[in-house]
């Protein structure tokens, strides 16, 4: 068993930096050796630590931690993107998170990386038919974590959502890869139509604290959102806005904003 998981740590390296510093936190904390055993180093790779963090989390009265596991093994098995957008938000969270030191923290810690999983093998769920048993991983989502994402919603890779109170996510929503936003943001749609009525973000877009986007509008690759902004125009790319309503203050201030972080905009604009 050693050797496998030795030689599947070497092809993976997300998974081989998870469980070295899994080991590292025992030695430095062994009051946390149940539950870095039990979430990590039980495991043979990062799908199956997933699938078993995110039934830990999910599972109720309505239905087991065994069964939410299953689902999830089955998710992961099906389709390996699943797995691959995993390992592009631990990446992701970080990089740009200046609270995260360690591969390891999402996994255990961070509730915005752990819903996004789970939205991930509810929207598996959702493509295959299975609305009623995605819709009740949304609902358990928000129950546990404070985040409402629907499960038809389309999320890219390498996400990371800090802090994580609060996002609404909506049904016809489309987020790009490499998207950075905080808590309360709200991806909202308009009227009650049930046509495409949700925000389209783009690559690599830095949304800030608190701000609602609304509407089926598009957010150019590359842009900023202020935090506390309302959003209800579409947004060209490379571009800040910012006000109730939003407007456009200048420039995205550097080719990736979702990377840097930044989310000062001077007075004055840009």
């Amino acid at each position: 068993m050693a050797e496998t998981r030795a030689n599947l740590t070497e092809l993976d390296p997300v998974w081989s930096r998870v469980t070295r510093e899994a080991e590292e936190a025992i030695r430095d904390e062994p009051l946390l050796g149940g539950l870095v055993h039990g979430c990590i180093l039980h495991h043979g790779s990062l799908e199956s630590a997933l699938s078993y963090r995110i039934a830990q989390k999910l599972s109720s009265g309505d239905m087991s931690e065994q069964l939410i596991r299953e689902i999830a093994d089955e998710a992961y098995r099906d389709d390996s993107t699943i797995g691959a957008a995993a390992r592009a938000d631990i990446m992701a969270v970080f990089d740009r998170d200046p609270a995260c030191h360690r591969y390891l923290q999402p996994l255990l810690f961070f509730k915005g990386f752990q819903a996004v999983q789970a939205y991930r093998v509810g929207n598996w769920l959702w493509q295959k038919g299975r609305k009623d048993l995605a819709y009740f991983l949304q609902m358990r989502i928000s129950e546990m974590f404070g985040i409402d994402i629907h499960p038809a919603a389309k999320i890219g890779q390498g996400i990371m959502i800090d802090h994580a109170h609060s996002i609404v996510i909506g049904e016809t929503a489309v987020v790009g890869d490499n998207v950075s936003m905080l808590h309360s943001v709200t991806l909202g749609g308009t009227g009650k139509e049930e046509e495409d009525r949700h925000p389209k973000i783009g690559n690599g877009v830095l949304i800030g604290a608190g701000a609602k986007v609304l509407g089926n509008i598009h957010i150019g690759h590359c842009s900023r959102i202020a935090a506390g902004s309302v959003v209800l125009n579409p947004v060209p790319a490379c571009k800040t806005v910012a006000g109730v309503p939003a407007k456009i203050v200048g420039e995205a201030g550097c080719d990736q904003p979702s990377m840097s972080m930044d989310h000062i905009v001077p007075a004055g604009g840009e």
